[in-house]
């Protein structure tokens, strides 16, 4: 909710953005804290609070972004986690150069929220490889949106996916992958999970409810109200495919990665896709879009829909059971949804201050009908009734049983363990001064020698190369390339006899 990115701010606020919510049958959101590189995170944290605690309609929390990594940040996040409510943290393998991270960086990272008990999150999508496509569609005069999805095909999507689960396994810290937008990041978090990998997987409203076919509509308002990153994907069946992945447990927890850009700031990349702000609606449309593609097809029943739009949620983020469930002592936050009742998305009726709508004209049967938050009924028979500043803020607490019980018990059970032995007290090689003047130094890799020599055997005793050692070299160097070349001789008996002549 107005977010501040590439030179804009999202159209949505605290306010309309809440009370899209709202409207829609969210009663709580999630945000990100997403400031420019090097800005502190604590600064970062005050700005989102004084925007959102005077606007919010619902209650709210936040994640923190960490857009670089020093020192400095790993005693904020500490901060963060301890005195202001935060417990986890999302990092970009994506916008080189403004959020992405290295991947030592993102190892210390993680690193880093396993000791405080956070959550690692993390967008997935290769930044080098992006880098590089882009510059490429404009040397082939590539400009409009469809460019934005040929130079992040699903494949840097699924490296990045892949990535990012091996660096968390390795730094053994729960990962939450966000936005989950193509088959092949569906199909690595599935695998990985098999693998008894700690990670959940997010898809999105948008992933769920629409493809990337848009990118390519002769309309340029239509084609660039549908960049997002990562984008659409323009296979068809992506959508049904990644709500069976949702369904059946393979994927966890749906959100919407909610950002939103009018058609006057799209056209900021009128000419250049590379500069059209990157986000889609999705907040007021969650609920209805995941029924009509989930529940009313028979991919998944009424009790997996509640899991992943609520409960799964408050569970992962450690706000279950006062979030997540109808019961006595939990908060008053109820949506009576009514499966018989329909009605078509459109950008003319929808709450949200954004001009577009990516599910213009779907016709997704189950509405809310009544919705309350903290005991009072905001919506009734459709209509919306909020006030700024009646949502609260919400402290997540770190170390989510969810999240952290197996890997509490991995710290315990897999911890390096030296081999207890012997000391060794037999003859040690010693290098001599002439071995020592030629450089013979051995690089970190020590197999390989640190200089430009093709052999290590030693010299025969006459001086001739050992025929012992292998020439062969991975840039195709010759040994005696430098030897002065010396004239044929033609032999005519070789070893082994002639090769021709009468048989």
């Amino acid at each position: 909710m107005q977010l501040p990115f590439m030179g804009t701010h999202a159209v949505d606020d605290f306010y309309s953005g809440t009370k899209a919510a709202l409207a829609g049958g969210t009663t709580m959101i999630i945000d990100f804290v997403l400031d420019q590189k090097n800005v502190s995170l604590l600064e970062a944290y005050d700005k989102w609070r004084n925007w959102a605690d005077s606007k919010v309609c619902c209650d709210y929390a936040l994640h923190s972004c960490v857009t670089w990594w020093s020192p400095e940040v790993a005693k904020e996040m500490d901060i963060l986690c301890k005195e202001k409510g935060i417990n986890s943290f999302k990092m970009f393998l994506a916008y080189k150069d403004v959020f992405m991270l290295e991947d030592n960086e993102l190892y210390e990272v993680f690193k880093r929220c396993r000791e405080l008990g956070a959550l690692g999150m993390v967008h997935a999508e290769n930044g080098h490889l992006i880098a590089e496509k882009s510059s490429e569609m404009i040397q082939h005069g590539i400009t409009g949106p469809e460019a934005h999805e040929m130079c992040r095909p699903e494949e840097v999507e699924g490296e990045a996916a892949s990535r990012a689960i091996a660096i968390a396994n390795q730094a053994n810290c729960p990962l939450y992958i966000v936005k989950v937008m193509s088959k092949t990041a569906g199909k690595v978090i599935n695998e990985a999970r098999r693998e008894g990998k700690v990670v959940f997987g997010e898809p999105i409203a948008a992933s769920l409810g629409t493809d990337g076919t848009h990118y390519w509509n002769k309309c340029w308002r239509h084609a660039a109200g549908h960049v997002m990153g990562p984008p659409l994907r323009p296979d068809p069946t992506t959508p049904g495919y990644l709500m069976d992945l949702l369904a059946n447990n393979d994927l966890q927890v749906t959100g919407t990665d909610n950002c939103t850009f009018n058609a006057d700031q799209k056209a900021l990349g009128k000419d250049d896709f590379r500069k059209i702000p990157n986000g889609v609606n999705g907040v007021e449309d969650r609920m209805s879009v995941i029924w009509e593609k989930g529940v009313h097809t028979g991919k998944m029943d009424p009790c997996r829909f509640v899991a992943v739009t609520s409960t799964n949620a408050a569970k992962i983020f450690n706000i279950y059971p006062q979030k997540g469930r109808i019961a006595v002592g939990s908060d008053a936050d109820i949506v009576v949804w009514n499966p018989n009742a329909s009605r078509t998305i459109s950008a003319k009726t929808h709450h949200q201050a954004v001009d577009f709508n990516i599910f213009e004209g779907m016709l997704c049967h189950g509405v809310a009908e009544y919705v309350m938050t903290n005991g009072h009924v905001v919506l009734d028979e459709g209509q919306v009734r909020v006030t700024q500043g009646m949502g609260r803020f919400i402290p997540l607490p770190c170390n989510s049983e969810t999240v952290f019980s197996r890997i509490r018990e991995r710290e315990r059970t897999t911890k390096p363990c030296k081999v207890e032995r012997e000391p060794y007290d037999g003859p040690v090689a010693k290098i001599t001064a002439t071995q020592m003047s030629e450089k013979m130094i051995v690089a970190d890799n020590p197999i390989i020698p640190n200089n430009a020599e093709f052999h290590g055997r030693p010299m025969t005793s006459s001086g001739a190369r050992n025929l012992q050692d292998s020439t062969f070299s991975l840039s195709g160097q010759q040994i005696d390339e430098k030897s002065p070349r010396r004239s044929t001789t033609r032999s005519l008996n070789p070893p082994g006899g002639k090769s021709s002549g009468l048989w």
